[in-house]
This record gives C-alpha cells, sequence and structure tokens, in this order.
C-alpha cells in the first residue's frame, strides 16, 4: 500500500480507485478468516469524528478509510501529500460487482427500504449474473429483528458486506456486531447507491463528476432518506471542515 495521509487525524488511504479494488480483492482471496472494515469518509464524517468519541475510535480501529468527497482530496494537495483521486462508496460498490462478477463473489445486502432493497438487488442480478446474493435485509428494523438479521449473515458468510443504513450509523452497526459477523469478508457502507442502482435517484451525469460537483448534484436533486438530517444541514459543514484543513494555521 501507498500509506495514509492524515487529515483531522482520519488516516486517509492514498491508493487509486484500482488500487483499492485490487487491495480488496486480496483480502477476499485471502484465509486468515478476518473481517476487513472498509470506511467511506467524507468532510461531514472527518469533522464528526472530531467531537463523536465512539466514531473517532472505530475510525481509527478501521482497516481503511477512503476519500469519498473531493474536499478531503484538496485538503491532502493543501497539506502536501496529494491523494490521487476521490474513491466514492458508489465507485466501490460498481467496481466490485464487475469483479464479483468475473469471480462468483457472493454479497448481503443490508439497510434502505424493502423496495429499494428488492429493486436494487433485482438490476445487480440482471446486470452482473456471475454474483452470488448470499441475502438481503431492509435497514428499518428493531432491536428484537436483529438477531435473525444477524444470524443470517452469520450462515450466509458472504465475501462482501454491503451497508446502506447511511453514515456514520452503518459504520456503529457494524462496531456493535462485527465480533459476530464471522464468515464476513470486507464489510463498506454505501450511503445511498443502492437508490441509484435501484433506478430511484438518478446517477450524477458526467459533467457534474468531471468538475467535482457530484456533491451539488445530490443536494439538488436527492431525496433524503426518512430519519436523516436535509442535505443542505449536512453541507453547513463543509464550510467547517474548509476553514479547519485549508485556512486556518
Amino acid at each position: 500500500m501507498n500509506g495514509t495521509v492524515s487529515i483531522l487525524g482520519v488516516p486517509f488511504s492514498k491508493l487509486t480507485l484500482n488500487e483499492t479494488i485490487l487491495h480488496l480483492t486480496e483480502q477476499i482471496g485471502s484465509r486468515n478468516g478476518r473481517l476487513f472494515h472498509l470506511i467511506t469518509a467524507n468532510p461531514e464524517i472527518t469533522l464528526a469524528s472530531q467531537t463523536d468519541e465512539l466514531l473517532k475510535h472505530i475510525i481509527q480501529s478501521a482497516d481503511m478509510i477512503v476519500p469519498d468527497g473531493i474536499g478531503i482530496v484538496l485538503a491532502a494537495k493543501r497539506k502536501g501529500e496529494p491523494i490521487p483521486e476521490r474513491v466514492t462508496g458508489y465507485d466501490l460498490l460498481l467496481k466490485l460487482l464487475e469483479q464479483g462478477d468475473e469471480r462468483s463473489w457472493s454479497f448481503y445486502f443490508l439497510g434502505t427500504d424493502e423496495e429499494i432493497s428488492r429493486q436494487a438487488v433485482e438490476k445487480i442480478t440482471h446486470s452482473y449474473p456471475g454474483v452470488r446474493i448470499a441475502g438481503r435485509h431492509h435497514g428499518f428494523f428493531d432491536g428484537t429483528a436483529e438477531p435473525g438479521i444477524i444470524a443470517d449473515i452469520q450462515q450466509a458468510k458472504p465475501d462482501i458486506l454491503v451497508l446502506a443504513m447511511g453514515a456514520p450509523y452503518s459504520d456503529k452497526w457494524l462496531h456493535k456486531h462485527k465480533s459476530e459477523l464471522v464468515g464476513v469478508k470486507v464489510v463498506f457502507g454505501v450511503g445511498g447507491s443502492l437508490d441509484v442502482i435501484s433506478g430511484k435517484v438518478k446517477p450524477t451525469p458526467p459533467v457534474w463528476k468531471k468538475l467535482n460537483l457530484e456533491w451539488a448534484h445530490r443536494l439538488l436533486f436527492s431525496p433524503v432518506a426518512k430519519g436523516q438530517k436535509s442535505r443542505w444541514h449536512r453541507q453547513s459543514a463543509l464550510p467547517k471542515f474548509v476553514y479547519r484543513t485549508m485556512i486556518r494555521k
């Protein structure tokens, strides 16, 4: 690996998207029986870790943190330790599905609502016929249903567990149950990626991506899941991040 760069105490990977996929492929192919926890962190999550002690602990104990936001890339460049590119949860998921299609990897999808979960998995099955669906479950469950979901994942032993319960809740849920998820090889959160795959949300047009304006496209056009803060409220963290990483000395 090419090392990390610390942004507000968060150790971000310097690997490109393709290099990250190669590293995850090695983890899936290994026989060490250890769960590999990857976190996709943006400026909002990075700032939240400054005051949320549990989140800070989870980040420090994760196996890899990838830069899911242009703000992280710019902050690393400002620091003189450049990161080559963003590595978003959505792009990671698509690349892993491509590899899974070729290598017959198994995936378990946990999160979002029942309709989106079903539609996303149906489209994944159609687009990536070589992928094995180990299981799926929506993310609106209570404590009484949780043991059954964990037992289902334990029985399925997926190569990749995809969490779509929103950040940082997905990573906090994983932290709580990490020791129980025996047999899972790689786990990471994908935010609203299943919404895009299902067709509920349109993917960011290439021109917006080229201009590094995916955040603006989501802000203007993507719906917010029930119980989550509005995107306008969440984007208010960006000025604070810019000040902390690029202006304040």
